[in-house]
């Protein structure tokens, strides 16, 4: 059984135990999380597609840490004006574990 869910502009697919790294959210570790924008499931029986999303379908899990990114370097230039700018960028993350698929 899985399910496509969709958090922070982004889509994941998921399975019960997977570890998944997505944009960060506004909750604690240890807090259970609940996913309610779901936009498919797939179960024994077959497939369930939203439109756009499966009503009463939910995926909960557990929000394990937050941390940040590896670090990209923005660096911007322009020539023959002696204009250069170094800036770097670390985007903040947080690890879920799902722990459940309802359908």
């Amino acid at each position: 059984m899985f399910a496509i869910i969709q958090t922070g502009g982004k889509q994941y697919k998921v399975q019960e135990g997977d570890e998944i790294y997505i944009e960060k959210l506004f909750a604690d570790a240890g807090e259970i999380v609940e996913f309610d924008q779901v936009l498919l499931v797939s179960k024994e029986d077959g497939l369930t597609v939203g439109d756009p999303i499966v009503a009463g379908a939910k995926v909960t899990g557990k929000v394990e840490r937050h941390g940040r990114g590896k670090k990209i370097l923005v660096y911007k230039y322009k020539s023959k004006k002696n204009y250069r700018r170094k800036q770097g960028h670390r985007q903040p993350y947080s690890k879920v574990v799902i722990e459940k698929i309802e359908a």
